[in-house]
């Protein structure tokens, strides 16, 4: 068997968010561009004399370490589904805050797959591996694609999109969780349009001028939970970007920057105003870097 595997578990940025209908069940629909970056959490799998599932990192605190934890009901979904009861260590690095809007346990529970798979030495088969993903949340099949995309349905339902530019990003987060539910539950209206088709080119200007047609549909409620929100969209506008937005259910931000060395200076000019706050510079992940 392998020595340890080490995968990233990349922050999930919703570029754009429209909720375009309800399910019968409460499941709301969703109409998201969806990339990636990479800067995340970090799943470090190997094989053990007993299973041990530690935390570590800056945003451990507090995180349950049973089957309370994505990432644990991850390794007992794999078993369930392929076998292999040999003992395993997993150890998580979480550096992402926690229900923050950037999809990090369900990111985390796709790293953990793609961990044991290469553990394993599974024949690569991703739709069943987005099978297995889809028990554990919605947002796990595309957290186990790992690029830019298009998300429909309950967020199930995933198209590339190639071509995707590079950006320089920002992440901010002000300190504070935003509980998804909550939010959800907050919206006046979930019938909005679908996104309008993307450009034939995507560049960074295309891009932005594109994402100024579109929402986050969940912004709005959760700026009224967490007005804190506000705050962090204005430190990125100070800081230079050229398009900032509210990501999944919040309350971390993000800012567009044309280029790696924008989003560092500015990364840096927002640590220094906030120094509490969670603040990352990243670039975001292409097609080429998919698992």
């Amino acid at each position: 068997m392998d020595e340890q595997t080490v995968v990233l578990a990349p922050a999930k940025l919703n570029l754009a968010l429209h909720v375009t209908g309800r399910r019968a069940d409460g499941y709301h629909l969703l109409d998201s561009l969806v990339a990636f970056t990479r800067f995340g959490d970090r799943v470090t799998v190997a094989p053990s004399d007993e299973d041990r599932f530690e935390m570590t990192g800056p945003y451990a605190a507090g995180l349950p370490a049973d089957d309370g934890n994505l990432a644990v009901r991850a390794l007992n979904a794999m078993r369930a589904e392929f076998g292999h009861p040999e003992p395993v260590s997993i150890t998580l690095e979480k550096n992402l805050p926690v229900a923050s809007g950037v999809g990090g346990g369900s990111s985390d529970a796709a790293a953990v797959m793609r961990g044991l798979a290469a553990l394993w030495h599974l024949p690569t088969d991703r739709e069943r591996l987005a099978r297995v993903g889809i028990g554990l949340g919605a947002d796990v099949p595309m957290c186990l694609a790992a690029r830019p995309l298009l998300a429909r349905g309950i967020g199930d339902e995933i198209s590339p999109v190639d071509g995707f530019p590079s950006l320089g990003i920002v992440l901010v987060n002000p300190g504070v969780g935003v509980s998804t539910a909550a939010v959800f539950a907050a919206l006046t209206r979930s019938d909005s349009a679908p996104l309008p088709p993307l450009p034939s080119h995507i560049d960074f200007h295309t891009l932005c001028n594109w994402l100024e047609t579109t929402r986050n549909d969940l912004e709005a409620p959760a700026r009224t939970f967490e007005p804190a929100i506000n705050g962090a969209l204005s430190a990125l506008k100070k800081a230079g970007a050229h398009f900032v937005r509210m990501s999944g259910s919040g309350a971390t931000c993000f800012g567009l920057f044309e280029s790696g060395n924008l989003a560092k200076r500015a990364a840096s000019e927002i640590r220094t105003r906030r120094p509490g706050w969670f603040v990352a510079a990243t670039r975001n992940t292409s097609q080429d870097d998919a698992p």
